[in-house]
């Protein structure tokens, strides 16, 4: 399998540099998608090894992390976005991707089953229904990964005052309100679909209700130990008629976060 990897590495290496170009705004898009796929290749190989997964399993979670995000430079070559809403649906270009790389085949049927499934499903809402426990534990894996890692890119603009500093490609509509629906999703601890996104107080919203959606409590002590959660919430836009709804939601979340990590519960 490492030799098999070792071969992904490069060519991953070399597929996400073959999209460099001298257009600053889509060299920096570019980076940002490349140095991102770095940090959840390894966070996926950090939460193998702290799951005691065997060697095999680690080294299977590293390729899944690798390719997670490969359909993203092929969709912002064709549509000019990375927002799956006004172009495709970044996970399925992904998986055309690795159906035409060879390499792939080198991988066990059931390996490969593993790595399409595990790709499709780490940015849909819920994971697809499904028999298969392996499956699920590494779509488990790297939608704990991606997520860790997405909070880490956006930080910086969680801060109003930083939200017009947001590039292009992330940032979308800048309106500071959050949507009545989000707010209601957000008391009730609910999930939102992120594709629904229309301003940059939904944005943050969405960022909030992930928690619920966190696999295992190591991520969601990453997630707390970093201050994300904290900085989100400092930074939600408030007026008379959500204020109370959005504390009920804090109070909610806050709730569930401290009991997942004082029970430890799904490690």
């Amino acid at each position: 399998m490492r030799k098999i990897l070792n071969e992904m590495h490069r060519w991953m290496t070399d597929y996400m540099k073959s999209f460099y170009t001298d257009d600053e705004e889509v060299q920096n898009g570019i980076l940002v998608k490349e140095i991102h796929t770095g940090y959840v290749t390894s966070n996926c190989v950090e939460l193998a090894k702290h799951l005691k997964l065997n060697q095999h399993d680690i080294e299977l979670s590293e390729i899944i992390g690798l390719f997670h995000d490969v359909g993203r430079f092929r969709q912002y070559s064709i549509y000019k976005t990375f927002n799956d809403a006004d172009s495709e649906d970044h996970a399925d270009l992904g998986m055309k991707v690795i159906g035409e790389l060879n390499f792939f085949d080198k991988l066990s049927r059931e390996d490969f089953d593993i790595v399409n499934f595990s790709i499709g499903q780490h940015n849909k809402k819920e994971i697809a229904p499904c028999d298969d426990d392996r499956k699920i534990l590494f779509a488990k894996i790297i939608r704990d990964a991606d997520k860790l890692d997405i909070y880490r890119v956006l930080e910086p603009y969680f801060a109003q005052e930083n939200a017009e500093k947001m590039p292009n490609f992330i940032k979308g509509k800048q309106i500071a309100d959050i949507s009545d629906d989000f707010v209601e999703h957000f008391a009730k601890g609910e999930q939102a679909d992120y594709r629904e996104i229309r301003t940059n107080g939904d944005r943050k919203i969405v960022r909030l209700m992930w928690i619920y959606n966190v696999n295992f409590a190591w991520t969601l002590k990453k997630i707390s130990e970093r201050g994300y959660i904290k900085k989100i919430i400092d930074n939600l836009p408030r007026n008379e008629k959500n204020s109370a709804r959005i504390e009920e939601g804090i109070l909610k979340l806050h709730d569930y976060v401290e009991d997942r990590l004082k029970n430890k519960i799904n490690l």
